[in-house]
C-alpha cells in the first residue's frame, strides 16, 4: 500500500451533535503530540496503530480500539509497514457524561481506564455508526453511538481523577497556560514568560511538561490548531484563521493542522461547512432495549463480531 493511497475524511453529522467523525487510512502519517477536547474512540479495521500515551507506546491492531480521554497528550503512527485503517468517533465530554449517567453506575467524570481494548464487537459498532452517519440514517447512527459508548464504559470505564492544583509547580504551569491562551498571537519567549511568573525557565518547562504532557511551545501549537478549528467551523477562511491564531500564513497553518487533525484545513472545512448542530439532545433508547443489545454484543455472532472492512463505499472491499 503506497503512501499516495493515504486518505482521510473528518466530518460532522447534524443528527449527532457533539460528535466528530473520522474515516482514515494512513501509512506514513505521524501525528505529533497533541490533545483533543473530546474523547477519542478509534476502531482499527486493518493494520496496527502505535500511539504514545501516559508514558508508554500502545499498540492497537485490527478489531481493537484506541481510547483516549479528553485533554490527554498522545501521538499516533503506523505500527506495521502497510499502515493502518480505522474509523473514529470523537464524542464530547458532555455526550459521554449523559450516556454514562443513563446507563452506568459510574459516579464522577466518566472516562476510559485502559487506552487499548481488544473488542471486535465494540469496534464493529463504531464502524456501523460511521456507516449510518454516511448514509444519513439518523436513527441508526444515534442508537449505535449510544450502545457503543455504553458498552465501552461498562467494559473499560471509570471515574476520571479530579485534577487538583496542589503544588507550586502546577500553579505556575496553570498561570503560564492562561498567559499563552490570552497572548496566543504574540506569545512571550520562555525566559520572559518565566520572569513574568517569577520562575526560572527550566523550572517552568518541567512544571508545564508535568502538568500538560508537552512543553509550552508544543502546547501552544496544539491550542492554536484547536482555536483554528473553531474559526473554520464558524466559516472563517483558512487564511484568515491562520493569522487570527498566530500562524505566519496559511501554509504554516496547513502544516500543523494536518499533523494534528489528520486532514488539511480546507478539506476539514468543506466537509463541515453545511452542518448545523441540532438544538435538542440525542434521544436515548430505553434501558431494556440497550440491555438486550449489550447482551447480544457480549456473545456476538460471526457477522456481529467481525470488524467491517470498510464503510461508505459501494463495495465492502473498497477503501474508505
Amino acid at each position: 500500500m503506497a503512501g499516495s493511497r493515504e486518505r482521510a475524511r473528518h466530518w460532522r453529522y447534524a443528527e449527532l451533535p457533539g460528535v466528530d467523525l473520522l474515516q482514515a487510512r494512513y501509512v506514513r502519517k505521524n501525528f505529533v503530540r497533541h490533545t483533543h477536547e473530546n474523547f477519542v474512540i478509534a476502531a482499527i479495521a486493518d493494520g496496527v496503530e502505535v500511539f504514545h500515551y501516559r508514558g508508554a507506546d500502545r499498540y492497537a491492531g485490527a478489531g481493537s480500539l484506541a481510547l483516549v480521554n479528553p485533554d490527554t497528550a498522545h501521538t499516533g503512527r503506523a505500527g506495521v509497514p502497510e499502515g493502518w485503517r480505522y474509523g473514529a468517533l470523537y464524542p464530547s465530554p458532555e455526550v459521554v457524561a449523559e450516556i454514562a449517567g443513563e446507563t452506568t453506575a459510574i459516579r464522577g467524570t466518566p472516562g476510559f481506564v485502559s487506552p487499548v481494548l481488544d473488542d471486535p464487537c465494540a469496534a464493529g459498532l463504531v464502524h456501523r455508526v460511521l456507516r449510518a452517519a454516511d448514509e444519513g440514517n439518523a436513527l441508526a447512527a444515534d442508537t449505535l453511538l449510544r450502545v457503543a459508548v455504553t458498552r465501552l464504559l461498562r467494559l473499560n470505564g471509570g471515574a476520571l481523577p479530579e485534577r487538583e492544583v496542589r503544588t507550586a509547580g502546577a500553579r505556575v504551569a496553570a498561570r503560564a497556560r492562561a498567559v499563552l491562551e490570552e497572548r496566543m498571537v504574540a506569545p512571550p519567549t520562555l525566559e520572559r514568560l518565566a520572569a513574568e511568573l517569577g520562575a526560572g525557565p527550566f523550572a517552568l518547562l518541567r512544571a508545564f511538561r508535568d502538568a500538560y504532557g508537552m512543553p509550552p511551545h508544543a502546547w501552544l501549537t496544539d491550542a492554536r490548531v484547536r482555536r483554528a478549528r473553531r474559526l473554520l467551523d464558524a466559516g472563517t477562511s483558512p487564511a484568515e484563521a491562520a493569522l487570527a491564531v498566530g500562524f505566519t500564513d496559511q501554509p504554516h497553518l496547513n502544516r500543523h493542522f494536518t499533523r494534528i487533525v489528520g486532514v488539511p484545513p480546507g478539506a476539514y472545512q468543506r466537509e463541515r461547512k453545511n452542518v448545523q448542530d441540532g438544538g435538542q439532545g440525542l434521544v436515548l433508547p430505553s434501558d431494556a432495549w440497550q440491555n438486550r443489545q449489550l447482551s447480544r454484543t457480549h456473545a456476538p455472532t460471526t457477522e456481529e463480531g467481525r470488524t467491517p472492512p470498510s464503510y461508505g463505499t459501494p463495495s465492502a472491499s473498497g477503501s474508505p
